[in-house]
Parts: structure tokens; C-alpha cells; sequence
């Protein structure tokens, strides 16, 4: 197979496109444990997944199976005369993203835990189809997010124009609102499609308590016994083991009411303050609810209501709905004072606090150790910064550094901080909960707590062997990459965690190649494992412009499977190529 590229007007250059030879680790594989014979057994082959593959539960009827399928995929009529594997269907088989994964594909933690011991795949602003300020609003991109595993879908709930009905906005845009009912009968549609633990709904809501009420009956009449609605404030969150199947309720307990006469007042003026000038304020001086104030809505004077208030409103409001109070299984609160006060720890109480990427930065420089200790028992939502007007995103490691459960993302966006949200969430069976590791958890003899500044020493280093690539003549037009010749590939790995285990490093390019062999190796001291992310990139070198991107991945370290594996490469969006892949190998000493 070949290809030609035109040089100057009159002359064309053929490239001849090559399947490249086993890399050298491969064949030796192979004859290690064919014992340097022709062909592999069943029983060769179950030793190598022991041994080099770290499967040490592999059985001969596993190593069977994977025979028979590899057979069955390259020889049609072989299969019933051979039981074996050539030196091809060995290196066929380690090149199999479905045989031969980086990662696996199963929930394997522990689901029985609080849903405070857990970072949960959260979105915001679920309901946007682009940028922040005037593209449409949409259930497309809630359907797609939680087909992808997202577990919190935020919406934010305007009165229409008429005032009797609900939309879904981003409040005070250009955006073209949806029906709230709409959104609610595709969440209920596509919930759990790809997985079967709770999807939590968060409700910015801006409603009259009559609206309220119609969304009361919106949601029971649409959910009915989905709805998790305990009798009675949390004191502890249930599991993800328990609330299967279920959807949850999580916003403010409802008081616009009592803010009603100064609603256009503080609308008014908050239009004026932009997102720098209050994070502009000293620390010191921010009061719990500045901190936490969702995108600027207009309740600035939240902070004047404590739980008396909220608690007396069936008294203070006949139309108030109760029924709408009792949905809420999540209450998000924001107390009175500080944040130091809005960490505060109660006994027989559980809450939501929201925090922007700032006020979270701050909050770990000023208050870190008090963010992991509240994070161990209540929830932590941390969403972008509001002048992120292109549905950008931010880097989510100072989040989960400091145990936010709820990291929440513009899924609509692109980016590198959106693909280590992706490779996050490809942990645990892409169920969208992923166990909040031991060291976030735990509490010294003393009541202490992780120390997300501390320095700690390496615990584990991963050793990653780049062997080569290929599939991108099959996914890209040939002069995709370049007019003149076949694509330069190189690839970038590197680590995404604690500011002590990042860095990133490169391949050398391969010139004129579709299908390059590298086989270099690279290696990655540790300090918490726990947390890193492998970051791998493929880029083509261009001399005279900006590299082209050709595909990238992100895998959780923690669920790395050792040896030589397959890894499938991602477009920007974080979409699987059809055909682009990797092959690598993993070792941690």
C-alpha cells in the first residue's frame, strides 16, 4: 500500500505505507514463552499473562478464549484447525484495544460508602451547546454528557416571559432558553444508559414559589419513584450502592420570597461587578456567601437567612410550596461570617457548599487542610470562573487534591483540562463515581488530616516503554497532516497530579512515517499516585507552522494494567478514533 504526494507542479513522490515489524520487547515475549518455538499455546499464553501482563488470576480457559477470538478475527477457517498463536496473532492480539486494554472496564470500588467518599462526574451549565453568553440551550448536550458517565447535571431555572412557565437559561445571555420539562424527560430517558448510580440534578433557581411549585410536580410526575426524597435532613449521605436507579434534588432551600423586594436592586448592581472585582477583595473580608455565590445570581443577601428562617417559611408564606422544600434531598447552603465559618463541620448535619475556581484556589492557600477535613463528610462543588465566556475549563487537580467531589465542567467545551476530567472518569468502570483514595479520607491519631502542601516522599514510580503507533492512514486523509510527504510523529507523556509529580516529556519524531516505531522509555517518580493522571499526546512536526494534533489520551495511573497494552487515542472533543492506537507497556517499581 502506498501513496503519492505531488512535488512542484510536474512531479509526484510515492511513499510506501508499511505494517512495521513487532517491536523488539514483543518478539522476545513471544519466544520466551512459545520457548522458542513457532507457535504459542494456550498454556504459553497464560503464563505470559501472569508474568509480564500482571494477570495473576488468568486462567488457561481465559487464555483460551482469547485464542479463539484472535483466530476467529484474522484466520475465518483456521480456527477449527489450529489452536494456537503465531508470532503475528501474538503481536495482533497485544495491539487490541478490545482484548488487550490499558485500563479495565468494570466497577471495582468499594459502592457502599457515603457519597461524600467520592469524586462524582459533574457537569455545569449541562444545557449549553457552546459558549457562555449566546449559544442555544439545549437536552442535546445533557444526553450526551450523561451518556458519557457525567453524574451532575446542572440547570438553571428562569421564569418565561408570561411568568407561568419554566425555562432553562443561563440567566442574564444572549441564550436561547428549553423548556424545563424537556430537560427532565430526557434526564429521565438517558440517566442510565451507561450507568446505573444516581444522576444528582443541581437547580440554580430563580422562581416565584408558585413556578416552584409547577416544578414540584414537574419532577414528581416525571421521575415518581426515581425521586430520592428522604423524610427527614440528612445527617449522612447515603451510598451510590443505595440510591441506584435514583435521581436527587440538590439546591437552596427556597426564601427568593423574602428577597423579593430587593431582587432588581441587587440585579442592578451586580451587573456592574465584574467577576475580578469581587475576587479582588482580601480574603479576610469575603463573606461566606461572596465565596460561594453561584455565576453571580442574584442572591447577594442570602447570607442575612439562617436555618430559623428557612424553617419558619410555611408559617411567613401560605403559597410557599412545602412539597418543593421536601424534594430537595441536598440542601446547598451557604452560612453566615467567613470561609473559615462556611467550613465549619456540623454534627448532625450534612450540606452542598459551592466555591468558583478562585475562591477554591484561595480557600486551599488560606484554609487547605479545613477544605480536605469539611470535604470528608460534606459535599464540595467547585464551577468556572465567570469571564470563562468560551466554555473553557480549569486545571481540576487543586480540587480533587483538596477532596471536591463535584469538580464541575463545561462538557461542551475542549481542551487539556477537559481530557484529565475524561481521564478521571475513565476510572471504575466509567460509572461515573470514583472512590476518593485512603489519604483523603483517613484522620491521624490526632484528628489530622492530608496536607495537600506537604512534601512527601516518592511512593511508586511507573515506568512507561512508548513502543509505536498507528491507524491514522486509516482515520486521515494523506495530506491531512502534510501536502508533500507522510506525517512526523512524535509523542508527549507526561503526568497530570500534585504539583511534585507534574511534568511532561517527548519522543523524538519519526520523519515520513504513518506508522512510527519509537520505542523509548520514560520514567515517573510519584508522590501520590492516587491522584495522577498519564497524559499522552501525538503531535506532527511542522517546520513553518504551529504542530498539528494527532490524537491524545488520558488514563488514571491508579488503574493502569501492567505490561505491553493497547491504548486507543482520542479527537480534541475526547471522541475515540476509530483506528488510531498506541502500543505501550507499563511497569511500576
Amino acid at each position: 500500500m502506498g501513496s503519492n504526494y505531488r512535488i512542484c507542479m510536474c512531479f509526484t513522490r510515492r511513499f510506501r505505507i508499511t505494517e512495521p515489524e513487532p517491536p523488539p520487547d514483543v518478539k522476545e515475549a513471544f519466544r520466551n514463552y512459545s520457548e522458542g518455538g513457532a507457535h504459542m499455546t494456550a498454556e504459553n499464553l497464560r503464563r505470559f499473562l501472569a508474568e509480564v501482563q500482571g494477570e495473576a488470576g488468568a486462567t488457561v480457559a481465559d487464555a483460551e478464549r482469547i485464542v479463539e477470538q484472535i483466530l476467529h478475527k484474522r484466520h475465518h477457517i483456521a480456527k477449527f484447525t489450529r489452536h494456537t498463536l503465531t508470532p503475528d496473532d501474538f503481536h495482533y492480539y497485544l495491539y487490541s484495544v478490545d482484548l488487550n486494554s490499558a485500563i479495565g472496564s468494570q466497577v471495582h470500588h468499594d459502592m457502599s460508602a457515603p457519597l461524600s467518599h467520592y469524586f462524582i462526574y459533574t457537569g455545569h451549565n449541562s444545557y449549553l451547546t457552546g459558549n457562555q453568553l449566546s449559544s442555544d440551550c439545549s437536552d442535546v448536550p445533557i444526553i450526551k454528557a450523561l451518556k458519557r458517565g457525567v453524574r451532575v447535571i446542572e440547570l438553571d431555572i428562569w421564569p418565561n416571559s408570561a411568568k407561568d412557565d419554566v425555562h432553562v437559561l443561563h440567566g442574564r445571555t444572549l441564550t436561547t432558553p428549553v423548556e424545563l420539562i424537556k430537560c427532565f424527560k430526557s434526564i429521565k430517558e438517558h440517566a442510565f444508559s451507561t450507568s446505573p448510580y444516581p444522576v444528582i440534578i443541581t437547580l440554580e433557581d430563580h422562581l416565584t414559589p408558585d413556578l416552584q411549585a409547577k416544578v414540584a410536580q414537574m419532577l414528581t410526575q416525571t421521575f415518581g419513584k426515581m425521586l430520592f426524597c428522604p423524610e427527614s435532613d440528612l445527617k449522612e449521605f447515603p451510598s451510590p450502592e443505595d440510591l441506584k436507579y435514583r435521581i436527587i434534588i440538590s439546591t437552596k432551600p427556597p426564601k427568593e420570597y423574602l428577597e423579593a423586594q430587593t431582587f432588581k436592586a441587587n440585579c442592578s448592581q451586580q451587573e456592574k461587578d465584574s467577576d475580578d472585582d469581587v475576587w479582588g477583595k482580601e480574603l479576610s473580608n469575603l463573606t461566606a456567601d461572596q465565596e460561594s455565590d453561584d455565576k453571580g445570581d442574584c442572591d447577594k443577601n442570602d447570607h442575612n437567612l439562617d436555618d430559623e428562617d428557612i424553617d419558619n417559611f410555611d408559617n411567613l408564606l401560605p403559597s410557599e410550596p412545602p412539597v418543593y422544600r421536601r424534594l430537595i434531598a441536598i440542601h446547598a447552603g451557604k452560612p453566615k461570617g467567613g470561609l473559615k465559618e462556611a467550613l465549619k463541620i456540623e454534627i448532625d448535619k450534612i450540606r452542598r457548599l459551592s466555591l468558583s475556581e478562585q475562591a477554591l484556589e484561595k480557600a486551599a492557600e488560606a484554609h487547605g487542610v479545613d477544605v480536605v477535613r469539611f470535604t470528608q463528610k460534606n459535599i464540595l462543588r467547585v464551577y468556572p470562573k465567570g469571564t470563562r465566556f468560551n466554555s473553557s475549563n480549569y486545571k481540576p487537580q487543586i480540587g480533587w487534591m483538596h477532596g471536591a467531589q463535584m469538580v464541575a465542567f463545561n462538557m461542551q467545551g475542549y481542551g487539556r483540562a477537559l481530557w484529565l476530567m475524561h481521564g478521571m472518569f475513565r476510572s471504575n468502570g466509567a460509572c461515573g463515581f470514583v472512590k476518593k483514595p485512603d489519604l483523603l479520607m483517613n484522620r491521624g491519631p490526632h484528628d489530622e488530616v492530608f496536607n495537600p502542601k506537604a512534601n512527601l516522599p516518592v511512593k511508586k514510580t511507573l515506568k512507561v516503554k512508548v513502543y509505536m503507533g498507528d491507524g491514522w492512514h486509516l482515520d486521515f486523509k494523506q495530506t491531512h497532516f502534510d501536502l508533500y510527504s507522510p506525517p512526523d510523529f512524535y509523542t508527549r507523556v507526561g503526568i497530570a497530579g500534585v504539583p511534585a509529580d507534574e511534568t511532561m516529556k517527548k519522543t523524538k519524531k519519526k520523519e515520513d512515517n504513518w506508522t512510527p516505531v519509537w520505542n523509548e522509555e520514560f520514567t515517573f517518580p510519584l508522590t501520590v499516585p492516587e491522584l495522577a493522571l498519564l497524559r499522552i499526546e501525538v503531535h506532527e512536526y511542522d517546520m513553518s507552522e504551529k504542530d498539528d494534533f494527532a490524537g491524545q489520551t488520558c488514563l488514571p495511573v491508579s488503574e493502569l494494567r501492567e505490561g505491553i497494552r493497547a491504548v486507543p487515542l482520542c479527537d480534541h472533543k475526547g471522541e475515540k478514533y476509530n483506528s488510531v492506537r498506541l502500543l505501550m507497556r507499563f511497569e511500576f517499581i
